[in-house]
C-alpha cells in the first residue's frame, strides 16, 4: 500500500454481487492545521449567536413600541384610537408594519430561509420610502396643528421640536440605504437595520410614564446607552472586536439625536419650521 492510501482494491461479495472498493489517497492533504479548525468552528457558531442576539433585539424593540403606544393607541382600539387624523393613523400602521416587518426578517434568517428574506426585503424597502414620505408628512401636520393651539407649551418649543421626527426620518433613511446597499454583507446588514429600527424608538421610550420628568434629550441617553452598548459588547465577545459599521453607527445616532434639540432654537430653524406650519395643508 502506498504511502496516503487508506485502503486497496478490494471486492467483496455480496447478495448482489461483487463491489469494488477503490482507495482513498491523498488523505494527509485533506489536514486542516488548527487554527484553521478552530476558525472554521467559530464562523459556523457565529450566525447561531447572531440569530439569537437580534431575535432578543427585535423583542426589546417590540416591546418598547407595545408598551409605548398601548395607551393610545394599541388598547385604544387601534383604527377606532382617538388620533388627530386619517394622516395619523396611517402613520401608525405603517410604522408598526415596520416593526412587525424587522421581527418577521430576524425570524426568516434564523428559520434559514434567506431566499424569503431576500425578496420580502424588497417590500421592505418600498416600506420604508413611504414611512420617510409619511413621516415627514405627519410631522409637518402635527407641526402646523400645534402652532395654532400650542396648548402648554410656546410657539418656539413647537417649532423646535419639528427637528425632533425630522431628523429621525433622515437618520431612519440614512441607515435604510446603508442597509439595502451592503445586503449581501451579513454582518454590516443586520447591524444596519437594527440602527435604522432603533432610530425609531425614542418616540415609543419617550411614551414611558416613568421619563415623564425627563427631557427627550435625557430619555434617549438613558435608553439608548445600555442598547448601544449592549451591541459593541456583543461584538467584542462574538468576533473579538467591535465592527466599524456599530462604531460609526452608534456615533452618527448619538449625534443626530441630541443635535437636534439645540438646531431646533436656532433663528435659521424656527424661520423654516414657522414657513412650513404657514403652507402646510391641513388633513383634519
Amino acid at each position: 500500500m502506498q504511502r496516503g492510501q487508506v485502503a486497496s482494491h478490494r471486492e467483496v461479495e455480496t447478495g448482489t454481487g461483487l463491489y469494488r472498493f477503490r482507495p482513498l489517497t491523498g488523505l494527509g492533504s485533506c489536514r486542516l492545521p488548527r487554527r484553521k479548525l478552530m476558525a472554521t468552528a467559530t464562523a459556523r457558531l457565529r450566525p447561531r449567536k447572531d440569530n439569537l442576539f437580534f431575535s432578543g433585539m427585535a423583542a426589546v424593540a417590540l416591546i418598547v413600541v407595545l408598551s409605548g403606544f398601548a395607551r393610545t393607541y394599541f388598547l385604544a382600539g387601534l383604527f377606532r384610537a382617538p388620533l388627530p387624523n386619517l394622516l395619523v393613523h396611517i402613520h401608525a400602521v405603517a410604522f408598526t408594519l415596520w416593526i412587525i416587518f424587522f421581527i418577521t426578517q430576524v425570524l426568516l434568517v434564523t428559520a434559514r430561509r434567506v431566499d424569503l428574506h431576500r425578496r420580502l426585503g424588497l417590500l421592505g424597502f418600498v416600506l420604508a420610502l413611504i414611512m420617510i414620505v409619511l413621516g415627514t408628512t405627519t410631522a409637518s401636520d402635527r407641526l402646523a396643528r400645534h402652532v395654532v393651539q400650542p396648548g402648554t407649551d410656546t410657539v418656539e418649543e413647537v417649532r423646535a421640536f419639528y427637528a425632533v421626527p425630522l431628523g429621525d426620518m433622515l437618520v431612519f433613511s440614512t441607515f435604510v440605504y446603508l442597509g439595502y446597499r451592503y445586503r449581501f454583507q451579513p454582518a454590516m446588514h443586520k447591524r444596519l437595520m437594527w440602527f435604522a429600527t432603533l432610530s425609531l424608538l425614542d418616540a415609543g421610550f419617550d411614551r414611558w410614564p416613568v421619563f415623564d420628568p425627563y427631557s427627550l434629550p435625557v430619555v434617549n441617553l438613558i435608553c439608548f446607552t445600555p442598547l448601544l452598548l449592549l451591541l459593541v459588547g456583543y461584538d467584542w465577545w462574538s468576533t473579538g472586536k467591535a465592527q466599524r459599521v456599530t462604531i460609526w453607527s452608534t456615533i452618527f445616532l448619538i449625534f443626530m439625536q441630541q443635535i437636534r434639540h439645540p438646531l431646533g432654537h436656532t433663528g435659521a430653524w424656527q424661520s423654516f419650521a414657522a414657513w412650513v406650519a404657514i403652507h402646510m395643508p391641513s388633513f383634519s
